[in-house]
């Protein structure tokens, strides 16, 4: 029984030129519909859940919903499931969707935790990003959560961007620490597949940064956060202490979740599910009560180790490793070589990258896994 829920919407002003998630440009009465499907959906599969711990609404643009949409999908879910005393509900945002009707209505359906998508506090970047929003912008929804007594909220940064220097990016990092979120997100741009972004760097319109500076970038964010107060637990995610995401934590643990929505991913008792990502087929399978669920893959042994091993060292504190023997993986042998090349460490009972190693943690860990025969 999965204790933790992510919901997705799929609606934005516009698609931005990295983004390869599932979203539509918002129109409103579709939107209304969706909801309506959503719930729909979000009854159906109360029985797999046990009392959650967490609730996620990612997107897209929640933030973009109408205020009756976003109150009639946060009272379903709270008539509909049990939910823990300290549960965490987590709602993504962006600036220039936000408002203080929209923050007061989720405040009132027990919402306790926000994820601002702010990305950069440089305008020129966001521009190159293809944000809605301005670094103006981006500090007054940041306020406004303050003002409503919101503590507990995140924000999303960004390096890597074309254009960006270390002089920008120490500025954003600082306008970030300033405005005091209880978590920071900070992820290197990685140009996907099928993205305008990638095939401007494909033409030669756009030139991405070098290594180099990307590798100043990271470490500028690791060294800047801490001084402030903030532990990074996962490659790409910095905390004040007791504030790490909670949801988020229980993907890196493989921990079962349902996910409902257009295009959700879900995990439970070793399968993966996968609901249709077309919205009128969406709207079509729940208008008839049926499961928009499309495709459900059991995670073989092998399969689950390599998903135990990647996900497990993006976490700072690393591998258990009396839970790597039980899944009979001798971490130690395989990483030999990256244990005397100071990119993996033991600490105690648990077997991690080093900062040296995280800042390539893709290289390391398949080289892991080669090591350990998967």
């Amino acid at each position: 029984m999965a204790e933790f829920l992510y919901i997705h919407i799929p609606f934005c002003v516009k698609k931005c030129v990295y983004c390869d998630f599932l979203s539509v440009p918002y129109d409103k009465a579709l939107a209304m519909q969706y909801t309506d499907a959503l719930c729909k959906e979000l009854q159906m599969k109360k029985g797999l859940a046990d009392t959650l711990k967490t609730v996620y609404m990612g997107g897209g643009t929640p933030s973009i919903l109408p205020d009756e949409c976003l109150d009639q999908v946060l009272a379903c879910i709270a008539a509909s499931y049990n939910l823990s005393g300290n549960v965490e509900i987590t709602v993504e945002a962006n600036p220039g969707t936000l408002t203080e009707t929209k923050v007061r209505t989720m405040l009132f359906r027990g919402v306790n935790r926000l994820s601002l998508g702010i990305q950069s506090f440089d305008n020129s970047e966001l521009l190159t990003l293809g944000r809605i929003h301005n670094a103006d912008t981006a500090i007054e929804s940041a306020e406004m959560l303050r003002s409503a007594g919101i503590e507990n909220f995140s924000l999303d940064l960004m390096y890597g961007i074309p254009g960006q220097t270390m002089k920008t990016w120490s500025h954003s990092l600082e306008q970030a620490i300033l405005l005091s979120p209880r978590h920071i997100s900070a992820y290197e741009l990685t140009p996907e597949q099928k993205t305008p972004l990638k095939r401007s760097i494909d033409s030669g319109k756009v030139k991405m940064p070098k290594e180099d500076l990307i590798l100043e970038m990271s470490d500028l964010a690791i060294d800047l956060l801490a001084e402030s107060g903030y532990e990074q637990y996962e490659i790409s995610n910095f905390a004040q202490p007791g504030f790490r995401s909670a949801h988020n934590m229980n993907y890196w643990d493989r921990g079962d979740y349902l996910a409902v929505g257009a295009g959700a991913h879900g995990f439970i008792k070793g399968f993966r599910t996968k609901n249709t990502s077309d919205i009128a087929e969406y709207l079509e399978r729940l208008g008839n009560t049926t499961d928009p669920e499309i495709l459900k893959t059991e995670i073989l042994c092998e399969d689950a180790l390599k998903e135990f091993v990647f996900l497990g060292l993006r976490k700072v504190d690393g591998i258990r490793l009396v839970d790597a023997c039980e899944f009979g993986l001798d971490l130690v042998a395989a990483g030999d070589e990256l244990l005397q090349l100071q990119l993996v460490e033991l600490t105690g009972s648990h077997f991690r990258l080093t900062r040296k190693g995280r800042q390539i943690a893709n290289t390391i860990i398949v080289r892991l896994l080669e090591g350990l025969g998967l």
